[in-house]
Protein backbone atom coordinates (compact mmCIF):
# COMPACT_ATOMS: atom_id res chain seq x y z
CA UNK A 1 0.00 0.00 0.00
CA UNK A 2 1.32 3.42 -0.87
CA UNK A 3 0.95 6.11 1.83
CA UNK A 4 -0.21 9.28 0.82
CA UNK A 5 2.58 12.38 1.21
CA UNK A 6 1.37 14.77 3.98
CA UNK A 7 3.59 16.72 2.92
CA UNK A 8 3.52 17.71 -0.96
CA UNK A 9 6.07 18.76 -3.17
CA UNK A 10 3.55 21.45 -4.62
CA UNK A 11 3.75 23.31 -1.22
CA UNK A 12 7.53 23.40 -0.96
CA UNK A 13 9.26 26.54 -2.52
CA UNK A 14 11.41 28.05 -0.26
CA UNK A 15 15.18 27.26 -1.34
CA UNK A 16 16.77 25.78 1.89
CA UNK A 17 20.44 24.86 2.39
CA UNK A 18 20.15 21.67 5.06
CA UNK A 19 23.36 20.66 6.80
CA UNK A 20 22.97 17.66 9.57
CA UNK A 21 25.88 16.53 11.59
CA UNK A 22 27.36 13.52 12.93
CA UNK A 23 27.87 12.90 16.85
CA UNK A 24 31.34 13.51 18.08
CA UNK A 25 33.71 16.47 16.58
CA UNK A 26 36.76 17.01 14.06
CA UNK A 27 40.03 17.74 15.33
CA UNK A 28 39.91 21.04 15.43
CA UNK A 29 36.96 21.26 17.74
CA UNK A 30 34.48 21.81 14.76
CA UNK A 31 31.56 19.49 14.60
CA UNK A 32 31.76 16.65 11.91
CA UNK A 33 29.55 17.34 8.91
CA UNK A 34 27.29 13.67 7.96
CA UNK A 35 25.23 15.65 5.38
CA UNK A 36 24.86 18.41 3.23
CA UNK A 37 21.96 19.12 1.08
CA UNK A 38 20.13 21.60 -1.32
CA UNK A 39 16.01 21.66 -1.79
CA UNK A 40 13.12 23.29 -1.24
CA UNK A 41 11.18 23.15 1.63
CA UNK A 42 7.98 24.53 3.42
CA UNK A 43 9.30 27.19 5.91
CA UNK A 44 6.94 28.63 8.98
CA UNK A 45 8.69 30.64 11.01
CA UNK A 46 7.85 32.41 14.95
CA UNK A 47 8.61 34.96 17.19
CA UNK A 48 7.88 34.75 20.78
CA UNK A 49 8.57 37.06 23.44
CA UNK A 50 9.99 35.86 26.54
CA UNK A 51 10.61 38.16 29.68
CA UNK A 52 13.59 37.81 32.13
CA UNK A 53 14.35 40.05 34.85
CA UNK A 54 15.97 42.85 33.27
CA UNK A 55 14.54 43.16 29.86
CA UNK A 56 12.52 41.21 27.41
CA UNK A 57 14.14 39.04 24.87
CA UNK A 58 12.79 38.45 21.33
CA UNK A 59 13.12 34.54 20.39
CA UNK A 60 12.73 33.66 16.39
CA UNK A 61 12.29 30.16 15.80
CA UNK A 62 10.99 28.10 12.60
CA UNK A 63 10.00 24.76 11.46
CA UNK A 64 11.11 23.32 8.37
CA UNK A 65 9.23 20.69 6.67
CA UNK A 66 10.55 18.58 3.27
CA UNK A 67 8.76 15.99 2.27
CA UNK A 68 10.89 12.05 2.26
CA UNK A 69 14.06 11.36 3.84
CA UNK A 70 16.30 13.57 3.62
CA UNK A 71 19.52 11.59 5.82
CA UNK A 72 18.65 7.92 4.74
CA UNK A 73 21.86 7.48 6.00
CA UNK A 74 21.69 8.13 9.77
CA UNK A 75 18.90 7.24 11.91
CA UNK A 76 18.10 10.19 13.68
CA UNK A 77 18.94 14.12 13.27
CA UNK A 78 19.87 15.84 16.44
CA UNK A 79 22.04 19.01 15.57
CA UNK A 80 23.10 20.97 12.09
CA UNK A 81 22.20 24.39 11.11
CA UNK A 82 20.38 25.48 7.80
CA UNK A 83 20.39 28.44 5.82
CA UNK A 84 17.04 29.52 4.68
CA UNK A 85 16.02 33.08 3.63
CA UNK A 86 19.72 34.14 3.56
CA UNK A 87 19.65 33.51 7.64
CA UNK A 88 21.58 30.75 8.91
CA UNK A 89 19.94 28.92 12.09
CA UNK A 90 20.49 26.01 13.88
CA UNK A 91 18.49 22.65 14.15
CA UNK A 92 17.58 22.38 17.74
CA UNK A 93 15.21 19.31 17.13
CA UNK A 94 15.00 16.29 14.13
CA UNK A 95 12.06 14.28 13.29
CA UNK A 96 11.43 11.96 10.45
CA UNK A 97 7.72 11.12 10.74
CA UNK A 98 6.92 7.34 9.91
CA UNK A 99 4.02 6.00 8.09
CA UNK A 100 2.80 2.45 9.17
CA UNK A 101 5.17 0.44 7.30
CA UNK A 102 8.01 1.88 9.09
CA UNK A 103 9.11 4.07 5.28
CA UNK A 104 9.74 8.21 6.04
CA UNK A 105 6.87 10.24 4.91
CA UNK A 106 8.42 13.54 5.80
CA UNK A 107 11.29 15.26 7.55
CA UNK A 108 10.64 17.96 10.19
CA UNK A 109 13.51 20.12 11.42
CA UNK A 110 12.75 22.52 14.09
CA UNK A 111 14.91 25.62 14.48
CA UNK A 112 16.54 28.33 17.08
Amino acid sequence: MKYPCLVPKKFCKTPIKVTIFQEGISEDGEPLKAIEIDTKCNYQDEAKTVLTAEQKLVRIEGTVLIPGDIAPSIPSISSGEVEVLGIKRSIYKGKKARNPDNTINYTKLELN
